[in-house]
């Protein structure tokens, strides 16, 4: 597996409200190369890649979550070609493939939509998610838009499939979609709008599950009917951590990861390490100082020592040794604003 070759894809973009700031443009980086190849052939016109995913058993086929649907390479990203949903061409915030079968891919779109293929994305169904959230969980001025910034299921019990929604909470399904229920109940701190960023359910502990947001990380141990808040050293004046992407190392589970800083648009940027399933954080030393939120963490499924982790002001890292040591990448060229990161 060592000699095989290793990428790192890079999507920007931006926030989807009006007058919001938008870059555009989807990359690859290959392991030991400093020159960023734009990746274009079949993507609309200057493509807002909010999503990555790259499938864990072949690395070949790659889905990218643009502003008008999801978009599916089968030759790491030379040609693209449109992903046929049932959808409203809404912007794509997450694509799942799910780890007890990756043949069932979840992709999740503004307004709560959650679509879902079971014979590898030849054929689509929107699942029915109508859930209401309570007015405490988005407060007055709260985006509208109930994005699903992240999916994912559990791989014990493969009919649980978790959302984190921005804003409104986190939701769950234990019937692979059909019905949906609001779990933000125990979420809520210091009367903050509860902004979920990501949701994973573990797969060294089944029944364990984290969810992270604005004002840091919860955990449940009972597959998310109660939560417990996590503490983490606050980095902002309101007394939290802004908590925005989350993963498992593929294979070690036991180990997690987070990518965080002291507010959406800040001039701190950290990366925690977990070595215990989450039962403590430790902050990593990327070898400088991180001038913007770390935003994103991306792993190689077949080779996981490869790690990288990228800002939303476009600085970029990657640890070939499983995080002990970082060597910085150049900055993706076009824009600064990185909202998605995949290796494969």
């Amino acid at each position: 597996m060592a000699d095989k070759p290793s990428y790192l894809y890079a999507g920007l973009a931006g926030e989807t409200g009006p007058g919001r700031p938008v870059d555009s443009g989807l990359f690859r980086l290959a392991d030991g190369s400093n020159e960023w190849e734009k990746l274009q052939h079949g993507l609309p016109e200057m493509p807002a890649i909010r999503a990555l995913a790259v499938h864990p058993l072949k690395p070949e086929i790659i889905y990218a979550g643009t502003q008008s649907g999801p978009y599916r390479s089968a030759d790491r990203g030379e040609h693209w070609e449109k992903v046929e949903l049932p959808d409203h061409g809404l912007p794509v915030w997450s694509i799942l493939f799910h780890p007890h079968d990756p043949d069932v891919i979840l992709v999740g779109c503004e307004n709560s939509e959650i679509y879902r293929s079971d014979d590898a994305g030849e054929h689509w169904t929107r699942l029915p998610v109508s859930v209401r959230f309570p007015d405490i969980t988005t407060g007055p001025g709260a985006n509208p838009a109930k994005r699903v910034l992240m999916l994912d299921a559990s791989a014990s019990e493969p009919d649980h499939l978790y959302g984190a929604i921005e804003v409104g909470g986190t939701i769950r399904s234990t019937d692979g979609g059909e019905h949906w229920e609001n779990l933000s109940h125990g979420q809520y701190i210091n009367d903050d709008m509860v902004d979920m960023h990501g949701v994973l359910a573990s797969r060294w502990r089944p029944g364990t599950v984290f969810s992270i947001s604005r004002a840091g990380m919860w955990r449940s141990t009972d597959g998310g009917d109660y939560w417990t808040h996590v503490p983490l050293e606050p980095l902002n004046m309101k007394g939290h951590i802004y908590c925005r992407d989350i993963r498992e190392v593929p294979g070690n589970p036991r180990h997690l990861w987070i990518a965080a800083g002291s507010g959406f648009i800040s001039d701190l940027g950290i990366l925690l390490h977990s070595r215990d399933g989450g039962d403590s954080w430790a902050q990593v030393d990327v070898g400088a100082p991180v001038p913007h939120t770390m935003f994103k963490v991306a792993f190689d499924e077949h080779q996981p020592s490869r790690m990288s982790c990228a800002t939303n002001g476009g600085e970029v890292w990657t640890s070939q040794d499983a995080g002990e040591s970082w060597t910085p990448q150049p900055p993706p060229p076009g824009g600064t604003q990185i909202y998605s990161l995949a290796r494969g």
